[in-house]
């Protein structure tokens, strides 16, 4: 029993390989070898055999009392070594797959690098090609390319599948052996009873006296045959499991060591194929600025050329879909909230810039995705209870994931609005509705055709969005009647119900937006509240950015032009929907200090673009669109929240008090000048001459 004690507790220390210990209480357990992870379980220490135990093992167990304190002693220390070893082992593992994933981020990057220092040789031979015949060469060599990596990703897709099927066939060839096992383990069975049957034969023979062969056994003799026949029964089982267990402990291992290698291959494989569409995205997005660049050249000869070369690229994608089984081009029609990717412009031109942003934005978003997008949607995923703490401000201004954003949101609408919201509210907003109509019921009607004519759930005829963006409108209009509806409110209840999908969250959220987040008197008759933050930001930009200052009031460039509606409708028309979001989740917790970022940031993005323009009329037609031209969301982010630094609030709320004030005097000028305009006419009325005719009279003679 001391021995089966022991063995139980060295298979229970070293999974996989089972030791039979020596029953001395004295003997120090001598430590496994820690060899490398990845040998088999054959290298583990073997079994001892019974004939190289002690001869004087019989007297030992009968001794056991004697020994057996001793005995828990030698376990602890042998089971803690044990486990220090399996700890040591496990570390080393981490470590080598660490070490692994490392040189495998190292030959990617390589790559990388050889890839971007060919395609900068590239770009510099288109540049420095003295013909069009050669620049067009270069862009066939493009061509030629991007089928290359077409091709690659086939194959990549193909061993994928192969190994799969690999995969399937591994687990198919562990049932049958599991089957076998099954098999053998009942013919085992099987034997152990008729071994038991003629054990139990040989030992009444035995057991029976010669001289006395008409005697029967006593009850005592008879318990302890039966006792001695069980233990013999125990040890048979005990070494039938300890082969199977064996033998079960190496084939489990060796499933999951190709179970292992397969995920890891898979994962690479994955990662490598995002990769391959990353560049296949930007290789096709330069071939387009290639083919425009061409088309601004105007090149006689080979227009036509160059038209059909632009028509095959603006419709490659449905051809390739439909073409393979692998899609490499993963541009959809609309993205996740049902704004058009490419934008149908009426100008080629835009179609062709539309193209090349949504390429760009694919590519940052498949580069990130391992790197930036996954980390950020498991802290998300880990943070359970939101709370105003600076690790959710530094989430938010990350951005949140599509799928925790409409529990966010309406986190944060609740902490503006929670002294206002009553329940039943928005319905009685809305019976009241129904029992008269408000003033602004018709602009309402009006504005819902205009609101996002690129979004199929404003478009649809069959969407129920327009029916709930009026119901927003109308209600709002009735609860802030010195507001009533202002152009551009259609704009924000529509992102709030593209996000939170449900009417009385979207109206709380317009009621936070207007009432609590932005300054009183922004959305008035006046817009006064407007006016001021145009100026807070020219003096902004004056002290972050002086040198497009400069360059823009060289060429007379009022930016309010461009400005006004960012700030009026929060960039709602402005940004592409995966940057505009990002932007709100930041600006529904700080308020209006991350619209000036933002805005500071976008003029920073483009400062080198802007600053190339020499003509004041072609500066405005760059402004009009250049905010649609913003891919890198991160940089932009970068470029908001650390480049634009310090931004205190004390120094927004100055600037807005002086503007205000300067203001408010310019508007009061304003009424005394239009106060003596209209005394001054009244006064020249009186003395009209008699024989003068109106237009009225004159009408009248005709």
């Amino acid at each position: 029993m001391h021995t089966i004690c022991g063995n139980k507790h060295a298979q229970g220390a070293t999974p996989g390989s089972l030791v039979e210990e020596s029953p001395q209480s004295g003997e120090q357990p001598s430590a496994p070898n820690s060899s490398a992870p990845g040998k088999e379980p054959a290298d583990s220490p073997k079994l001892v055999h019974k004939s190289s135990l002690p001869a004087s093992l019989p007297q030992k167990t009968k001794h056991q009392s004697t020994t057996f304190p001793f005995f828990s002693e030698g376990l602890v220390r042998h089971r803690t070594a044990q486990e220090k070893v399996v700890a040591l082992e496990q570390q080393v593992l981490v470590l080598t797959k660490e070490l692994k994933s490392q040189k495998e981020l190292v030959q990617i990057l390589y790559k990388a690098l050889e890839a971007a220092q060919q395609e900068k040789r590239a770009s510099s031979a288109y540049l420095a090609a003295a013909e069009d015949k050669d620049r067009l060469e270069l862009v066939r060599h493009q061509v030629r390319q991007i089928a290359e990596l077409g091709r690659r990703v086939e194959a990549l897709e193909q061993e994928r599948e192969s190994l799969t099927h690999s995969v399937s066939l591994r687990e198919q060839e562990v049932k049958e052996l599991q089957q076998h096992v099954q098999l053998l383990m009942d013919k085992n069975q099987a034997k152990q009873q008729v071994i038991c049957r003629l054990s139990e034969k040989v030992t009444q023979d035995f057991t029976q006296p010669l001289c006395e062969p008409h005697l029967r056994p006593s009850s005592a003799d008879r318990d302890l045959l039966s006792q001695q026949e069980r233990m013999e029964h125990l040890k048979d089982d005990m070494e039938a499991y300890r082969t199977q267990n064996r033998f079960l402990n190496s084939e489990i291992y060796q499933v999951t060591k190709i179970w292992r290698k397969v995920a890891e291959k898979e994962k690479a494989l994955l990662m490598k194929c995002a990769y391959l569409q990353a560049r296949n995205c930007q290789v096709e997005s330069k071939y387009l600025a290639g083919l425009r660049r061409l088309q601004e050249a105007k090149a006689s000869e080979c227009s036509e050329l160059l038209q059909q070369f632009i028509q095959e690229a603006l419709q490659w994608e449905a051809g390739a879909a439909s073409a393979d089984s692998v899609e490499l081009s993963p541009i959809s029609e609309y993205d996740e909230y049902g704004f058009l990717t490419v934008p149908d412009y009426e100008m080629e031109d835009l179609k062709l810039l539309a193209k090349i942003q949504a390429l760009e934005v694919r590519s940052h978003h498949l580069l990130e995705l391992e790197a930036v997008e996954r980390p950020l949607q498991q802290r998300w995923a880990a943070l359970a209870e939101l709370s105003p703490s600076t690790e959710l401000k530094q989430l938010l201004r990350a951005g949140v994931p599509r799928e925790h954003r409409p529990r966010v949101w309406r986190w944060l609408i609740h902490r503006r609005v929670q002294h206002l919201h009553t329940p039943g509210h928005y319905q009685e907003l809305l019976s009241h509705g129904q029992a008269c109509e408000h003033p602004a019921a018709r602009q309402i009607e009006l504005d819902l055709n205009r609101t996002f004519p690129n979004n199929k759930h404003f478009m649809c005829p069959t969407s129920s969005f327009p029916d709930k963006l009026r119901r927003v409108l109308l209600a709002f209009s009735w609860q802030n009647p010195t507001i009533g509806y202002c152009q551009g409110l259609n704009r924000l209840a529509a992102i709030a119900l593209l996000v939170l999908e449900e009417e009385e969250s979207a109206f709380w959220c317009l009621v936070a937006i207007v009432e609590n987040i932005m300054p009183a008197e922004y959305y008035s008759k006046t817009l006064m509240a407007s006016q001021v933050d145009q100026r807070v930001l020219q003096d902004l930009l004056s002290e972050k950015l002086p040198r497009l200052m400069a360059h823009l009031g060289q060429h007379h460039v009022n930016l309010s032009l461009i400005t006004f509606n960012w700030f009026l409708v929060v960039f709602a028309d402005s940004l592409i929907s995966d940057i505009l979001l990002r932007v709100w989740d930041a600006f529904l917790h700080e308020g209006t200090k991350v619209v000036f970022r933002y805005a500071l940031a976008i003029f920073k993005y483009n400062e080198e673009a802007i600053m190339q323009l020499q003509d004041g009329l072609e500066i405005y037609q760059y402004l009009r669109f250049f905010t649609k031209t913003i891919c890198d969301s991160r940089k932009l982010m970068n470029i908001a929240f650390n480049d634009m630094n310090p931004f205190p609030m004390k120094q927004l709320r100055q600037l807005r008090a002086a503007h205000r004030e300067r203001l408010e005097a310019e508007l009061r000028e304003l009424e005394l000048l239009k106060a003596q305009y209209l005394e001054r006419k009244a006064t020249l009325d009186h003395t009209r001459p008699e024989g003068g005719a109106s237009e009225d009279e004159g009408e009248g003679d005709a």
